[in-house]
């Protein structure tokens, strides 16, 4: 059963503790650390980049109607969000100019324009394979989205529980957890199959769940922490473990692989999910980020009480690193990063 599962913190600990082919390291970790502080007191973290990008929802709170279809436009984004990468060329998809995430995000923010209801459960339980192709079309025409096929089944899965369970709305979802994360987090879990990024690990089952995950943090940063978005308890989720985060874990001397697996990374060769390389992987990139969101939150309180920690989390730092992966992709583009052909980031 679900609770039998270790939460994506306990995971983290779990698996660096029995970790065969990765090892982190607390230079590494404090450097992190310095580079997270430097953006806070710059103003280069916060909650606001979200809603700040021109591909993501903005919902206004005087129009109701907008406002809590913001969370539906996130809910499927982020039943989308996995697997953007195409063998041998990973930015070849694209739409509009933009790659990974931001294809995804693109192509649905096109198809809304278009006029196809794609944020409508009703739509999408029912969507056909030749529909969703059209919506990810890509720039050059014949670059395909990967995995379309499991994209239709997340979509039809999820649309229909949404409809059956939740009067077709993801914010009666979010309202059902009460204002906490860490409920919203199990209902997802429980709720969509297709959400539940778990493996079994050294005789446990662990949760790393960077979907689920992502969705909660979406939520609160679309909604700013307010209304739709406020949590309580914002700061019990971890950061989201993907497949490029780890190579901004490795240029910061964090992360560090054992030779053979580096070798192994190098030859593109595709994981398996939950191939135990790929779980050191992600767990010990959960370990790091809550290690340095935790000695941050100690800095902040000790030496600058002038910064607020209230939105001094895992979902912002997560964000920041993701930015800089982009921003310094030719820095980072030599080291290589673990490959699953899979839904679940």
């Amino acid at each position: 059963t679900e609770m039998s599962s270790l939460n994506p913190r306990e995971s983290g600990d779990y698996i660096i503790e029995h970790a065969k082919h990765v090892s982190v390291l607390p230079e590494g970790i404090a450097k992190l650390t310095q580079e997270i502080l430097k953006a806070l007191k710059d103003k280069r973290l916060s909650v606001e980049n979200f809603s700040q990008h021109e591909l993501h929802p903005n919902p206004d709170s005087n129009q109701p109607e907008d406002y809590s279809r913001a969370a539906d436009w996130v809910f499927v984004l982020d039943t989308l969000n996995f697997c953007f990468w195409t063998p041998n060329n990973y930015t070849k998809y694209k739409v509009d100019g933009y790659t990974g995430y931001f294809a995804l995000c693109a192509a649905v923010k096109r198809a809304i324009k278009e006029g196809l209801d794609v944020t409508n459960p009703k739509f999408y339980s029912e969507i056909d394979l030749k529909t969703l192709e059209g919506i990810f079309r890509s720039d050059d025409g014949e670059t395909e989205i990967p995995l379309i096929q499991k994209r239709v089944e997340c979509l039809h899965e999820v649309g229909k529980v949404l409809l059956e369970k939740y009067d077709g709305r993801f914010e009666n979802v979010i309202k059902a957890a009460d204002k906490s994360a860490v409920r919203l987090l199990e209902l997802i879990v429980e709720e969509f199959p297709c959400f539940r990024d778990q493996a079994e690990y050294v005789g446990k089952r662990v949760s790393i769940l960077k979907r689920a995950q992502i969705l909660v943090g979406d939520i609160w940063c679309c909604y700013q922490g307010k209304g739709l978005g406020l949590f309580h308890d914002i700061e019990k989720i971890t950061m989201f473990a993907d497949y490029r985060i780890p190579q901004v874990l490795v240029h910061f001397g964090s992360l560090k692989y054992t030779e053979e697996l580096l070798e192994f990374l190098k030859t593109d060769t595709l994981l398996e999910s939950g191939d135990p390389r790929e779980v050191e992987i992600r767990g010990a990139s959960i370990y790091i980020i809550e290690k340095v969101r935790d000695e941050v939150v100690k800095i902040l309180k000790d030496k600058h009480p002038e910064i607020s920690v209230d939105n001094e989390n895992s979902v912002v730092i997560d964000q920041y690193l993701w930015d800089y992966r982009r921003k310094h992709n030719a820095d980072l583009e030599h080291i290589p990063f673990h490959k699953v052909l899979g839904i679940y980031y």
